[in-house]
């Protein structure tokens, strides 16, 4: 799964990519276009179940689930026709699954804007209007290709000119295509047209280090949050770049420290990857033995042959029952013996959905 970092040149992309992979991959410099081809990153999913059930079944190895970030160039007004090397740029989002957009939300003189002053609202509509225009261009050549099949009365080509001439005319109206209401049996249709404004978005709010306590009170944020409630799927969070940065520099203990003296619990980045992770409609499930304890993606509302899978093909060809736990009862009984000789653990067929949380033994052939 591919998450994106979007939005205009000089908003913080490059430098949030470092400090989400804490590396220095990404240069990061104060003039526009100073990335070009993308910077891809693995980046782990922060989740604290992982260090109990380390603790539950005493081992050393623990191996957290991941996501891959992608720092993408910054697009610009025009970008749809070319501007700024605005169709390559495009043509790298098409193949994120979600996007995060980060957004400017602070005033530094010596920081470069491309549109000269920072309006966070003028600068999503920038973006959002280039991914529609590209968008309905696209959508143009698919309704044409689909109307010559259609006259041969192929029922597909006529079901996708439908939604085709919908999502025209809702572009018209400037609304992104994740906006567009569909019946869930056309979502398949949808997902083939492989459209830009489709994409869930996070809008991330890039903050000053001295704004970060008290970040609802910036009025820039407070458009940015007003905005995303009217564009959904959109979820936002508050980050700073520059803070980020400096605290993937620094060993665990002075970075609290660090944030402590900013007035703030945690940094912005576990919120950003969990909402990213929960965007793809992704969930973990937990193996956990004395080898290793480790977490493995699934989307939810798999089964469990398929989350089986997940691990090795062999599972899911072979799959006989999955014993399960949920993680709350394996808290709660603190280890596997006491749950086990509560009942707690339960043998589960092919027909059971997979949970957030489960902590499972796969019987196979």
């Amino acid at each position: 799964m591919k998450v994106g970092i979007v939005g205009l040149p000089n908003v913080g992309k490059s430098t949030l990519f470092n400090a989400l992979t804490r590396t220095q991959k990404a240069e990061a410099r104060n003039y526009p276009f100073c990335t070009i081809e993308p910077n891809v990153g693995i980046v782990e999913v922060p989740d604290e179940r992982l260090q109990f059930l380390q603790k539950m079944v005493h081992t050393s190895v623990v191996i957290p689930a991941t996501i891959e970030f992608v720092d993408i160039a910054g697009l610009v007004a025009g970008a749809s026709q070319g501007e700024g090397l605005g169709n390559k740029f495009l043509a790298h989002i098409r193949e994120m699954d979600v996007i995060v957009h980060l957004v400017r939300c602070f005033e530094a003189s010596d920081i470069i804007h491309s549109s000269g002053s920072v309006d966070a609202l003028r600068d999503m509509e920038i973006i959002q209007t280039e991914l529609i225009l590209a968008d309905s261009e696209s959508t143009q050549i698919q309704l044409d290709r689909n109307q010559r099949k259609a006259k041969g009365h192929d029922k597909e080509a006529m079901h996708l000119c439908v939604i085709c001439e919908r999502l025209l005319e809702h572009f018209n109206g400037g609304h992104p295509a994740r906006t567009l209401p569909i019946a869930p049996e056309e979502e398949s249709l949808l997902h083939r047209l492989f459209l830009l404004s489709a994409k869930p978005v996070i809008y991330a709010c890039n903050v000053a280090e001295d704004e970060l306590a008290d970040a609802s009170n910036n009025p820039h944020v407070k458009k940015v949050y007003d905005y995303a409630r009217g564009h959904p799927p959109a979820v936002t969070c508050v980050v700073s770049a520059a803070v980020e940065e400096e605290l993937s520099r620094l060993p665990i203990g002075e970075a609290k420290q660090y944030l402590s003296e900013l007035g703030v619990r945690d940094s912005g980045i576990p919120d950003l990857i969990r909402k990213s992770y929960e965007l793809l409609n992704l969930a973990s499930f937990f193996t956990a033995g004395e080898k290793e304890v480790r977490a493995w993606t699934f989307r939810r509302g798999m089964k469990a042959p398929q989350c089986a899978g997940v691990i090795h093909s062999d599972f899911e060809k072979g799959f006989i029952k999955a014993e399960v736990v949920a993680f709350e009862d394996f808290k709660k009984f603190g280890n596997p013996h006491e749950a086990r000789a509560a009942g707690r653990y339960r043998l589960e067929g092919k027909d059971y959905t997979f949970q957030d949380g489960d902590v499972v033994v796969f019987r196979f052939n």
